[in-house]
């Protein structure tokens, strides 16, 4: 028997959730993001395929959105408890499938490793797991490792599956730009392609060395192993421990002044120590995000002098930070990150959260 790793990614997972419990909205072009107000400051957080047909997709400014958007389109606010509730509905599923290993990696997507000498049908029994338990439908990337398997799923989206490996790796991704490979982003790609490397190939036959002299001994080594699809290939079942707590508003009028960019800045460290504190840990760091009009964005962190639950060190730490901003400028965005120390147990594992980094 071998090994694989599948990788599940639930299908426009927030839309899909809307979708669920309001079947009217089904095949329509729907827009979650904010408030549900185009009008106002914020920006997308999944749309449906039928939106993204108009060129909209996450990350997205709504007034932006909105702009692209057809007639029939339909905005609607965003609702946390209610994807927090699908989300554990579909890990809980995937779990109880026998002989599985289940991998958290987001709310809307996990790795499984499973021992079996036909991932597909273990990859449609889970599709059929999830659909029966929630209604709401996944791909699976299948592959003998994470990295290809996470790189898989999209090619079998949507409802559908796809295996890559070793095998059929060059085949499939050779061709493709850097930009395709998980974990490397548009400024990664553009260092890359300033070495003349642009393609998975180029990349895979690259010199280790120049890559090391350009991003440094780990990650240049790692960069170079994408190339190959090389990654690890354990699913790891260990509970995920949250590293950090963070807060962030986008003002619906700029902040103008230093006093409100300080008032501001007070509240949002203040929840985001809350956060920490709820959990009983000390925050170590704090990080503040700055998003000044129209839309240059900035990020700061310091180390705090020691561990702490108070909250008037972290709000200090913020404001300290709050005070090498520019005052000349408008900001229209403000983001406090608490890092808190990590739980003494051994079975508490660190992983780089998907969603809600500062």
């Amino acid at each position: 028997m071998a090994d694989w790793v599948l990788h599940v990614d639930m299908d426009q997972f927030i839309a899909a959730v809307e979708v669920l419990r309001r079947p009217e909205l089904a095949g329509l072009p729907v827009i979650v993001g904010g408030r549900g107000d185009p009008t106002e400051r914020a920006v997308v957080s999944t749309a449906s395929y039928e939106a993204r047909a108009f060129g909209i997709g996450s990350g997205m400014p709504l007034k932006i959105a909105a702009r692209k958007a057809p007639d029939d389109a339909v905005f609607l606010p965003v609702d946390h408890e209610a994807y927090a509730q699908a989300s554990a509905e579909v890990m809980e599923t995937l779990r109880a499938m026998p002989g599985v290993v289940l991998e958290v990696i987001g709310w809307d997507e996990c790795f499984l490793g499973v021992s079996c000498d036909d991932p597909e049908t273990v990859a449609r029994d889970a599709q059929a797991a999830v659909l029966a338990a929630t209604g709401l439908h996944c791909s699976v990337g299948i592959g003998d490792n994470k990295i290809r398997a996470k790189i898989a799923t999209e090619f079998g989206k949507p409802r559908g599956l796809f295996r890559l490996t070793e095998e059929n790796w060059f085949e499939v991704m050779g061709e493709k730009s850097t930009r395709d490979l998980w974990g490397i982003g548009a400024k990664v790609q553009k260092r890359l392609a300033d070495h003349g490397i642009r393609s998975v190939r180029d990349l895979a036959d690259s010199d280790e060395q120049e890559l090391v002299a350009e991003f440094g001994p780990k990650m240049g080594v790692w960069y170079r192993g994408l190339g190959s699809g090389l990654g690890p290939a354990v699913v790891d079942a260990t509970p995920w421990v949250a590293r950090s707590h963070s807060r962030e508003t986008t003002y619906q009028q700029n902040l103008t002044t230093p006093a409100e960019v300080e008032a501001a800045i007070r509240v949002l460290a203040a929840q985001a120590s809350d956060d920490c504190a709820a959990e009983g840990r000390p925050v170590i760091r704090v990080h503040l995000k700055v998003r000044y009009a129209p839309f240059e964005t900035k990020t700061f962190g310091r180390k705090l002098p020691a561990p702490t639950s108070d909250p008037d060190d972290v709000i200090a730490a913020a404001l300290a930070l709050g005070s090498t901003l520019d005052a000349e400028r408008e900001v229209r965005l403000l983001g406090v990150r608490a890092e808190m120390a990590m739980p003494a147990e051994p079975d508490a594992v660190e992983r780089t959260p998907v969603r809600g980094r500062i």
